[in-house]
C-alpha cells in the first residue's frame, strides 16, 4: 500500500513538473496563432462576409405598392345605389403597382456591391502585414535578450571567481582593497542590468501574446533560431511592389471600385418601366371596371440627372486623387527600401568585424592579463578593464545584430514577405 502511495506521489510530482514546463514558440507558430486568433483580424473577415452577404441582395426588386379605396364616388351615399332614373354611381377600388427595374442597373448595383469586400481583403492583408511586422520585431528583441542574459551570467560567474580568489589573495597582501570594490561593484551593476532584461523579456511576452490574443500571463519561450537575409534590390522596383503590396492594391481595387459606381450611377439614368393594375367594385347596378397602365421613369431628363452626372464626376476626380497617392506610396516604398538595405549591407559589416576581429582580440587581451594576474605578475585593476573591454564589445555585437533585426524585419514588411 504504501508502495503505490510512493508512486502516485511521484507520477503526480512529474505530471506538475510537465505542466510547468513552458511552451516553446517558433517565430512561425505566431505568426499562424495572430493570423487566426488576432481580434482586428477577425473583425476584417466579419465585415467581408457582411459585404459578401448584403451584396445577394442586389438583384432585389422593389416591392409591390397596394392601393384600395373609394373612386369616383359621390359624398351622398343615397346615390350609390340604383334607381328608377340611375343605375347608381361610384365604385371602391383594389390596386397593386409594381416598378420592374432596369436589368443593367441591377447587374450594374451588383458588380459594385460584391466587389466591395475586395478592398476590405487588401485592408486585412496590409493589418496583417503590420501586426507580423510588430510580433516579429518583439520575438527577436526577446531573442536578443536571452543572449545577453546568458552573456550577463557568465561574467556574473567570471566575476565571482576574481571577488574570490581576491578574497584570498587579499589575507596575503597580494590585492587591494579598492579593486575588490570595483570588482563588487561591478557585479551588482551586472545583477541590476539581468533584473531589468528579464523586466524587457516580460514585456515581450506580454505583447506577443496580446497580439495572439490569449492571457497575457500564459508562459511560453522562444527558439533561438534566427536568420540573417540577404535582399535582391530589384525587388524594390514599382512594379514588383504594385503587385505585391497590400496597401497599393487596396488602392487599385478602390479605384476599380469606383470605376464600377461610374458604371452604376450610369445606369441609374437608364429607364424603368413598371405597371398598375386597378380593379373597381361598382356600386349599384354599373358594371365592374379595371384599370391596366404602363409607366415609364424618365430619369435621364435634365433636371433629373444632375445628380448622377455630378457623382460620376465626383468619382473620376476620386480615381485620379487616388492614383496619385499610389505613385506617391510606391515612391515612398522604393526609396525606404534602397535606404534600409545599404543600412543593412554596413550594419552587417560591421558585425562581422566585431566578430571576427574586435571581440577576439578583447579576449586575447582579457586572456593575457587574467593569466599574468593569476601568475602575480599583473595587476587586477588592468584585468577588470580588459574584462569590461571585453563585456562592452559582446554587448556592442547584440546590439548590432539587433539592429540588423529590426532593419531586416522593416524591410520585408515593406516587401511584404514573411
Amino acid at each position: 500500500m504504501l508502495k503505490n502511495n510512493y508512486f502516485l506521489v511521484i507520477s503526480c510530482l512529474l505530471l506538475n513538473t510537465a505542466n510547468i514546463v513552458a511552451q516553446k514558440l517558433s517565430l512561425e507558430n505566431v505568426l499562424t496563432t495572430i493570423k487566426v486568433s488576432n481580434p482586428q483580424l477577425k473583425m476584417y473577415d466579419a465585415d467581408i462576409l457582411s459585404m459578401d452577404a448584403a451584396a445577394k441582395g442586389a438583384k432585389s426588386w422593389m416591392p409591390p405598392q397596394v392601393s384600395t379605396g373609394f373612386f369616383m364616388t359621390p359624398y351622398n351615399p343615397k346615390m350609390w345605389k340604383a334607381d328608377e332614373m340611375t343605375p347608381g354611381m361610384g365604385f371602391y377600388m383594389l390596386g397593386v403597382t409594381q416598378m420592374i427595374p432596369n436589368s443593367k442597373k441591377l447587374k450594374a448595383d451588383y458588380n459594385y456591391m460584391s466587389t466591395m469586400s475586395s478592398v476590405e481583403t487588401e485592408n486585412k492583408n496590409y493589418t496583417s502585414n503590420q501586426l507580423y511586422a510588430i510580433a516579429k520585431t518583439n520575438y527577436y528583441q526577446w531573442l536578443i535578450l536571452n543572449k545577453k542574459i546568458k552573456l550577463a551570467n557568465d561574467n556574473l560567474l567570471l566575476l565571482e571567481y576574481m571577488i574570490k580568489s581576491m578574497e584570498i589573495r587579499y589575507q596575503y597582501n597580494m590585492d587591494k582593497l579598492p579593486t575588490y570594490y570595483k570588482a563588487k561593484s561591478q557585479y551588482g551593476t551586472l545583477e541590476s542590468m539581468i533584473v531589468m532584461l528579464q523586466n524587457d523579456i516580460y514585456q515581450k511576452r506580454i505583447m506577443l501574446n496580446m497580439l495572439m490574443a490569449r492571457d497575457k500571463n500564459t508562459a511560453f519561450e522562444i527558439d533561438t533560431i534566427y536568420k540573417l537575409n540577404d535582399f535582391n534590390l530589384s525587388k524594390s522596383d514599382t512594379t514588383f511592389l504594385s503587385q505585391n503590396r497590400s496597401d497599393v492594391k487596396a488602392i487599385e481595387k478602390t479605384m476599380a471600385l469606383n470605376q464600377l459606381k461610374i458604371a452604376a450611377e450610369k445606369a441609374k439614368l437608364l429607364p424603368e418601366f413598371g405597371v398598375k393594375y386597378d380593379h373597381m367594385f361598382a356600386f349599384g347596378e354599373q358594371p365592374q371596371q379595371f384599370s391596366l397602365m404602363l409607366m415609364v421613369n424618365i430619369p435621364f431628363a435634365p433636371w433629373s440627372a444632375r445628380m448622377s452626372k455630378a457623382n460620376i464626376n465626383s468619382f473620376k476626380l476620386k480615381n485620379e486623387s487616388l492614383n496619385w497617392q499610389k505613385q506617391m506610396v510606391l515612391n515612398e516604398a522604393s526609396g525606404m527600401i534602397s535606404g534600409m538595405n545599404a543600412e543593412l549591407v554596413n550594419l552587417k559589416k560591421q558585425y562581422d568585424i566585431a566578430e571576427e576581429s574586435v571581440i577576439p582580440a578583447l579576449r586575447r587581451n582579457y586572456d593575457t592579463s587574467i593569466i599574468a594576474w593569476q601568475n602575480n605578475t599583473g595587476d587586477l585593476f588592468v584585468v577588470l578593464d580588459a574584462w569590461e573591454a571585453f563585456n562592452m564589445s559582446q554587448m556592442d555585437a547584440l546590439d548590432k545584430l539587433q539592429a540588423i533585426l529590426t532593419t531586416q524585419i522593416e524591410i520585408e514588411k515593406q516587401l511584404e514577405t514573411k
